[in-house]
C-alpha cells in the first residue's frame, strides 16, 4: 500500500480541517514561554496556503509536482513561528517524495527530512515544542516502515501523541500551566490526519491529552501576553519574505540573532536562480531587522506585529454570565442544561414571557439566543432588563441548531461583546436543514410531494423529496457537505426511528470520512435536524 498524489490531497484538507477545528484549542494551550498565542490560528493559514498550492498544482498533478506546490504556497503564505516551522517540515516532504507513490520508508524518510529541515531552520531549538514531536514521529517511521504503511502510520500517529503528552514535563512553562506544547498538538493532528487517510482509524489521544490541559491553560492566574513564542524583552514580530541566495541568507540569521530571538528562516527553491525565504523574527529594533533583510535580497510582503497591541484585556472577574436559549423539546432542553445553559420554552414569544425568563436567571451578563421571529420581543425584553449592573445581548437564529453551534464556541473567560461576536459568527456560519413528513399534496421548491412523503429543507427551502427516509437525509447531508461542512449536528425528533440515525453515520463515514458527525436526542416535533459547520 502506497500515499499516491490524491490521498496527498485528501491528507492535506484534512490536516487544514483538524486545525481549523480546532484552533481555538491549540490557540488557548499556547504557554511557552509567555501565554496567549495564535499558534493554532498560525498554523490553520499555513496550511490553507499549502491546500492552495494543491489546487494551483490541479488534480492532474503527480505527487512530487503535487508536495512541491503545496510545499511552496505553505511557505509564501506562512504565518508566525509555527506556520514558518510547518512551511519548512512540508517542504522536507517535497524533498524526499519525488516519485508517484510513498510507501512505509519513503514516509521515513520524508519525516526525517522534515525534522531535520525544521530544527535546521530555528535559531534555539528546544525540548518539549513542535520539533520534539516531529523527532517522536520520525523515529517511530523508521523503526515501524517494515511493517508497511498502514501499520508505519498507526505507529506515527501513536509516537506523536506520546512524545506531545510527555511536552508537559519538559519545559517549565508548560509544566506550570499543566498544559502540552501547543504547536506539538498541530503536529500531532496532522500525523492523526495522516493515519485517518490510510486507515480509517479516527485517533483521539492527541486530543485528549490537548484537552485534559485546556482548562488549566485558560486559568486566570496566566499573565496575557499575545506572542506565540520568544521572550517578552522583545517587543515586535518582524515577517517577511526575501529573494536572496544561501550564504546571504546565513549572514541574516546570524544579524536577526544577535537583534532578538525566536529566529525561523525557512526557503524553497524558486523558478528563477535565486531562493524564496520566509524570514521570521522577535525583535525590539524593528528597522534594523529590515535593513538587514534589505541589504541581503528582494524583501517583499513585510508585516510588523506589536505585541503590546493585541494584548487582551483581562475579563472582568466578578461578573456572573448566562446564557438563554430557546428550546422545544425534552431531550434538547437536557442538553442545553448539561452545556450550562438556560432553556426557554419556544412558546415564550411576548416581551413579557421573555422578561420574566431573563429576570429569574442569577447573572450579570445574559446571551440570548432567540429565534428570529421572536426577536423584536426579545429586543424589548432585554430593554427591560438592562441596567447599571446588566448586560443583556440578543443574538437571532434562523433554526434552534445555531444554538448549538453558537453555545459551543461561547467562552466566559472573555470579554462580554467579544463572547457576543464569536457565538454570533458561529451561530451565522451553521447551515441548517430538517426532514418533516408532507401531509397533504403540494407542489413545493423541489417538485411535486404527495401526502407521507420527506421533505428535506435546506436553510428554509425545500430540495429534496422522497418516500424513503434515509435516502432523503443521505441527499441532505450530501449537498451539505458537498459545500465545505467539517461538523455535522444531528437532532433527533421523537418519532425519529433509532437506525436512521446509525444509518446516517455509515453514509458519512463512508462518503466523507474527513466530516466528523454528533447526535443528540432532541425530542422535538420535527422529525430530524442537521447542522453543518
Amino acid at each position: 500500500m502506497s500515499l499516491d498524489a490524491a490521498a496527498l490531497r485528501r491528507w492535506y484538507n484534512a490536516v487544514l480541517g483538524a486545525l481549523t477545528v480546532n484552533r481555538r484549542t491549540v490557540d488557548e494551550l499556547n504557554v511557552f514561554p509567555v501565554p496567549d498565542g495564535d499558534t493554532g490560528t498560525n498554523m490553520a493559514a499555513t496550511m490553507r496556503a499549502a491546500c492552495n498550492g494543491l489546487e494551483e498544482a490541479g488534480p492532474d498533478a503527480s505527487l512530487s509536482v503535487a508536495a512541491r506546490m503545496a510545499a511552496r504556497g505553505a511557505l509564501l503564505g506562512a504565518r508566525g513561528n509555527s506556520g514558518v516551522i510547518l512551511a519548512q517540515m512540508l517542504g522536507g516532504f517535497a524533498s524526499a517524495w519525488d516519485s508517484e507513490a510513498v510507501d512505509a520508508p519513503s514516509l521515513a524518510d520524508g519525516l526525517s527530512r522534515a525534522t531535520a529541515s525544521a530544527t535546521d531552520a530555528v535559531g534555539a531549538p528546544t525540548r518539549g515544542t513542535i520539533l520534539t514531536v516531529a523527532e517522536a514521529a520520525a523515529l517511530a517511521a523508521r523503526e515501524s516502515s517494515p511493517s508497511g504503511l498502514p501499520q508505519c502510520v498507526r505507529e506515527v500517529s501513536r509516537a506523536a501523541a506520546e512524545a506531545l503528552a510527555a511536552t508537559v514535563s519538559q519545559l517549565p512553562a508548560l509544566r506550570r500551566a499543566g498544559v502540552v506544547d501547543a504547536g506539538g498538538l498541530g503536529l500531532a493532528l496532522l500525523c492523526d490526519a495522516l493515519r485517518e487517510v490510510v486507515t480509517g482509524d479516527r485517533p483521539v489521544e492527541a486530543l485528549r491529552a490537548a484537552r485534559s490541559g485546556a482548562g488549566l491553560a485558560r486559568s486566570d492566574s496566566r499573565e496575557h501576553v499575545a506572542r506565540e513564542s520568544g521572550s517578552p524583552q522583545y517587543a515586535y514580530e518582524v515577517q517577511y519574505l526575501l529573494d536572496a541566495d544561501v550564504d546571504a541568507v546565513e549572514a541574516l540569521r546570524t544579524r536577526l540573532c544577535d537583534l532578538g530571538d525566536s529566529v525561523v528562516i525557512v526557503g524553497a527553491a524558486s523558478q528563477a536562480d535565486t531562493s524564496t525565504w520566509n524570514v521570521h523574527a522577535h525583535v525590539n529594533d524593528v528597522g534594523a531587522a529590515i535593513e538587514s533583510g534589505i541589504e541581503r535580497g528582494r524583501l517583499y510582503r513585510l508585516s510588523v506585529t506589536r505585541f503590546a497591541d493585541e494584548v487582551p484585556e483581562p475579563p472582568p472577574q466578578s461578573r456572573q454570565r448566562a446564557v438563554v436559549v430557546g428550546a422545544s423539546g425534552e431531550g434538547l432542553c437536557e442538553l442545553l442544561r448539561a452545556e450550562g445553559a438556560h432553556p426557554m420554552p419556544r412558546n415564550c414569544r411576548t416581551a413579557d414571557d421573555i422578561g420574566v425568563v431573563l429576570r429569574g436567571v442569577d447573572a450579570d451578563e445574559i446571551v440570548l439566543l432567540i429565534e428570529a421571529v421572536s426577536l423584536v420581543a426579545a429586543e424589548e425584553a432585554a430593554a427591560t432588563v438592562r441596567g447599571s449592573k446588566r448586560r443583556v445581548a440578543v443574538i437571532p437564529l434562523r433554526h434552534p441548531v445555531q444554538g448549538l453551534a453558537a453555545l459551543a464556541v461561547g467562552d466566559s473567560a472573555r470579554r462580554f461583546d467579544d463572547d457576543v461576536i464569536a457565538m454570533a459568527e458561529a451561530a451565522g456560519a451553521c447551515r441548517h436543514a430538517e426532514v418533516s413528513v408532507a401531509t397533504r399534496a403540494a407542489l413545493t421548491s423541489a417538485g411535486r410531494c404527495e401526502p407521507g412523503y420527506y421533505l428535506g429543507l435546506v436553510d428554509g427551502d425545500v430540495i429534496v423529496i422522497g418516500a424513503e427516509l434515509s435516502m432523503v437525509l443521505c441527499d441532505l447531508v450530501d449537498r451539505l457537505c458537498g459545500a465545505g461542512a467539517e461538523l455535522i449536528t444531528v437532532v433527533g425528533g421523537r418519532d425519529l426511528p433509532d437506525d436512521q440515525v446509525a444509518k446516517l453515520e455509515r453514509h458519512i463515514d463512508q462518503r466523507w470520512p474527513m466530516v466528523d458527525m454528533q447526535n443528540f436526542s432532541g425530542g422535538q416535533q420535527q422529525l430530524v435536524w442537521i447542522g453543518a459547520e
